[in-house]
């Protein structure tokens, strides 16, 4: 239903397009009709009412020119009256004479019906608007002026016979007229939309995509015509592009997550399961009351397992604190002195490498931090370097302190460190040796102390590299001074 919707949306949003437009355009032709009609309607009346007043006029002027009664209407047979002219005789108000020119050029009188209409018309030249009984609508005045009180008027059929012309015209032009901008504005806005169309279509196939399970890769992006981001569609598409990269890269990096924590259980289970089935196996060995092993070694060993996997889950422990944020301890540390205890306990476990230590001070090596942590730092590097390389080897440590910064540096000549270990190696369970069958006395650790020396300096705010070829590895721890940039 959502992908169906999404093709169903964009066609209510033409139809809704074509519809608004449309009814904006009749809206602006009713207007423009009305107000035509109005303004024709005006002149028309006002040139109407001028012929009243001009016939009216004339009528006064042909009584002044001849004698007679007071229902005399011989002006009427004067040139000039056009058909359906009424005109009539007034005496103190009252009509006593009234007749209309017919269609052929003749008058006759109005009947009772007719005359009653033109009853309390005053002889003021105001201009009134009457229906006669079978005649139609009129526009009447009745005139003074020097001689005796006159009135005229004349039918406003041309008048409305010529407005009806007029609103039918419009009406054929308007309709025709909104017929097609309707059109135009239905191609227009099809073609205009048709980018958004392409983008709905991009989105629906996004939607299909199963983005709850899985790596996901490949999704569809909106083409690069339709990212212009000069025109509102392009700048949807360039939205909905950057959206899909956003949305690949989380699950990309979702899908990093959920493989590196499964990889975490795995070796941390096995990393657990190697010293606990060891002690499992003493204690049988134990168990059985046999001469087998000696007990005092059978404790040694259970001792020795236990001290490991103890170690092994403070530092998942101690990484699990870190992950989570939690505040270290803060107290103004003296790095040179720091480091130099961690390379006397290295050279009292490490007899057979050549260790040094250098101090290069442009002013006192101070840190606020974790003395505890910092030292666990140090110590992870020394034996790394200690483990993993062989004897003889020289280890050269380094305190660096400018105005700015504080440096630890670590340099050995051993070996080095693979290149396709390089990118990896501050990661958890990280070893060179990937066998997961060793034992302690083979040498080698968990596979965990890089990851906390990193996660360590990170802590206080710091950052540790490392650089690694043939016959020279470095370390590099960098911290702030004491009060810059530590987390606590």
């Amino acid at each position: 239903m959502r992908v169906r919707s999404a093709g169903l949306g964009a066609r209510t949003l033409r139809a809704r397009l074509v519809l608004f437009t449309t009814v904006t355009l009749a809206v602006v032709c009713v207007a423009m009709a009305l107000a035509t009609v109005f303004v024709q309607r005006s002149h028309l009346y006002a040139e109407l009412d001028q012929r009243v007043r001009d016939a009216a006029e004339r009528s006064q002027g042909g009584l002044q020119r001849r004698a007679g009664d007071p229902t005399d209407l011989g002006f009427l047979n004067e040139r000039g009256q056009p058909i359906g002219t009424v005109a009539a005789r007034l005496v103190d108000g009252e009509v006593t004479a009234a007749e209309v020119v017919t269609s052929n050029g003749r008058h006759r009188p109005l009947t009772a019906a007719q005359r009653a209409a033109l009853h309390g018309i005053t002889s003021d030249g105001t201009l009134h608007t009457r229906t006669l009984p079978g005649l139609g609508t009129y526009r009447i005045t009745a005139a003074r002026g020097g001689g005796p009180p006159v009135l005229a008027g004349l039918p406003t059929d041309a008048v409305q016979d010529t407005l009806s012309d007029v609103v039918a015209t419009e009406a054929v032009i308007a309709s025709v007229g909104l017929a097609a901008a309707g059109a135009a504005c239905a191609v227009v806005i099809r073609r205009q939309l048709r980018p958004l169309g392409r983008v709905a279509d991009t989105a629906a196939e996004v939607a299909r995509a199963p983005l709850d399970r899985g790596e996901v890769t490949g999704l569809t992006r909106v083409p690069a015509g339709d990212t212009d981001i000069r025109t509102e569609a392009g700048q949807v598409g360039a939205a909905l592009n950057h959206l899909i990269d956003r949305v690949e890269s989380s699950l990309a990096e979702r899908q990093r997550s959920e493989d590196r924590m499964r990889r975490f259980l795995a070796d941390a289970s096995h990393e657990l399961r190697t010293p606990l089935a060891s002690i499992a196996g003493y204690a049988e060995l134990m168990n059985q009351g046999g001469t087998k092993i000696e007990p005092a070694r059978a404790w040694r060993r259970v001792s020795a397992q236990s001290a490991r996997m103890t170690g092994l889950v403070e530092d998942l422990l101690l990484l699990a604190r870190l992950d989570e944020g939690r505040p270290l301890r803060a107290t103004e540390v003296n790095l040179a002195t720091l480091v130099a205890e961690a390379v006397w306990d290295a050279r009292a476990a490490g007899t057979g490498h050549d260790w040094q230590l250098s101090l290069h001070l442009d002013e006192p090596a101070s840190v606020t931090g974790d003395p505890d942590r910092l030292h666990q730092v140090v110590a992870n590097l020394l034996a790394n370097a200690r483990v993993h390389t062989p004897p003889g080897t020289r280890v050269a440590v380094a305190v660096e302190a400018t105005c700015a910064r504080r440096v630890i540096r670590v340099r050995d000549d051993g070996p080095g460190i693979p290149p396709d270990l390089l990118p990896s190696v501050f990661d958890r369970f990280t070893r060179a040796d990937t066998s997961r069958s060793r034992s302690a006395g083979q040498g080698g650790g968990s596979g965990l102390g890089l990851a906390i020396a990193a996660a360590i300096t990170q802590a206080h705010g710091g950052d540790i590299g490392v650089r690694s070829e043939p016959g020279h590895t470095e370390f590099t721890v960098t911290l702030h001074r004491s009060g810059d940039g530590a987390r606590y």
